[in-house]
């Protein structure tokens, strides 16, 4: 595993939060990587190793999650407010240019990010995510995010793993499972295997909206002339086809890479990304800034 330092910032409403930052060329662009809605910073460690020494990467924790902070109000915990504290830390850290690798909730943040700071954005990987999402998939995440769940070994929980998610990874073995459940949770106080963030997550999947939430297909639009790579899990019920086609026709410059035989979502460590990765970093490193 590469080598990285705990970064920590305050969000507006006062949370300690932290992200992983690895070192690299001062010269080139940093690369923010933004994780999906139950995982953290572990989530990239691979990726991150990869990149880190050409390039800075800094992969976060959202609130909630990880070593951040847990939210007083649990209604904080939404895309918005996500990008919000993005952002504290961009200004914290004095980084104004860069490319954004989201995974599922990641990626939603990634393109509010767009419409938010506009130009910022160098590029961008929006992992099996789009402006709109499948209702199957999101009546599959509603119905187990925020349920508690306790192990008493790390083989009880990847096995677990194994269990729900094998139509996913179909052909992970044990120590995939092992490694993804060492992703995801974390040993508590008394020995145990627990979930690595606040169940509270859920709270506003359960709370009816009181307004329309933001146009996702103008934030995507806000990604303008950048280069985006969107990658898709061939079996995905979150992005659909037809959404990632629509995608790709909506961006100037935008790659598809569809992951055959994979759900929700892609690793990114799957045979193809890592130079699709490298494509999308070389064209952002040329488009001039402003653009």
């Amino acid at each position: 595993m590469a080598a990285y330092q705990d970064l920590f910032w305050w969000s507006k409403d006062e949370l300690k939060l932290h992200a992983r930052d690895y070192p690299g060329d001062a010269g080139a662009l940093p690369v923010l990587c933004l994780p999906g809605l139950t995982r953290n910073a572990r989530d990239y460690e691979v990726l991150a190793g990869r990149l880190s020494g050409a390039r800075r990467v800094i992969a976060i924790d959202f609130r909630g999650r990880g070593e951040s902070a847990y939210a007083k109000d649990p209604m904080s915990y939404g895309p918005l407010t996500y990008a919000q504290d993005v952002i504290a830390l961009l200004d914290a850290a004095g980084i104004d240019r860069f490319v954004s690798i989201g995974t599922s909730l990641g990626g939603i943040v990634t393109m509010l990010l767009a419409a938010l700071v506009p130009g910022r954005i160098a590029g961008a990987l929006l992992n099996d995510v789009g402006p709109e999402i499948d209702p199957a998939g999101a009546a599959r995440i509603a119905g187990y995010v925020g349920k508690s769940s306790v192990w008493p070994t790390w083989v009880h929980a990847a096995h677990a793993l194994a269990e729900s998610n094998a139509d996913v990874y179909p052909a992970w073995r044990i120590e995939d499972w092992l490694a993804m459940a060492k992703r995801l949770y974390r040993l508590n106080s008394a020995g145990r295997i627990v979930l690595d963030y606040d169940l509270k997550i859920a709270e506003p999947f359960h709370v009816p909206p009181a307004e329309a939430g933001p146009d996702m297909w103008r934030a995507l639009a806000a990604l303008g002339n950048a280069p985006v790579l969107i990658v898709r899990g061939g079996n995905s019920d979150i992005l659909s086809a037809t959404i990632a086609d629509r995608m790709v026709a909506a961006l100037p410059d935008a790659e598809l890479l569809t992951v055959a035989g994979i759900g929700h979502a892609p690793t990114l460590d799957e045979p193809g990304v890592d130079e699709a990765i490298v494509r999308l970093l070389a064209r952002a490193e040329r488009e001039p800034a402003g653009v």
